[in-house]
């Protein structure tokens, strides 16, 4: 075996910084969607992508894997929506076994209400402190990272 590559000191300290912005930016989102809709971050993570779709229906593995949930997961959060009016579940016509997951109309108005606020937070906390060139190399670093990241999968 060869010996570990430890993080330098700058390099251990990027990295923290790199996982309290994790943790902050998805406190803050959490803490505006309940206060402002009264709704939770997973209930946005799954209700935006099915407000994407032209009739407002993703497969549940492909929603599943658009939020990089695993099933038990997903499953469990569908329900919890599903009691409160936000989607229905549907029986998939060409896999017996697979299910459709259905944004209601209750489900769309959730979204709409929530979005406008979302997006305000997202931009204050996220892209406000960057000038437009800063955005840009963010943009091109983390493509690069996503990229190394998805060749290890």
């Amino acid at each position: 075996m060869s010996e570990p590559r430890w993080l330098t000191p700058r390099e251990a300290e990027i990295w923290a910084t790199y996982r309290k912005l994790g943790r902050e930016l998805q406190r803050v989102q959490d803490q505006q969607l309940q206060r402002d809709s009264s709704i939770s971050a997973a209930d946005y993570a799954l209700l935006a992508p099915l407000s994407e779709t032209p009739d407002g229906v993703l497969r549940a593995r492909e929603l599943g894997a658009e939020v990089g949930w695993e099933r038990s997961r997903l499953s469990h959060q569908i329900s919890r929506m599903e009691k409160r009016g936000l989607v229905v579940r549907e029986a998939c016509e060409d896999d017996a076994r697979g299910s459709m997951v259905r944004l209601t109309e209750q489900g769309r108005r959730t979204i709409e209400a929530a979005a406008p606020g979302h997006v305000e937070i997202v931009r204050q906390m996220f892209f406000d402190p960057l000038d437009a060139d800063e955005m840009e190399t963010l943009g091109e670093f983390l493509t690069r990272i996503v990229a190394a990241v998805e060749g290890r999968a």
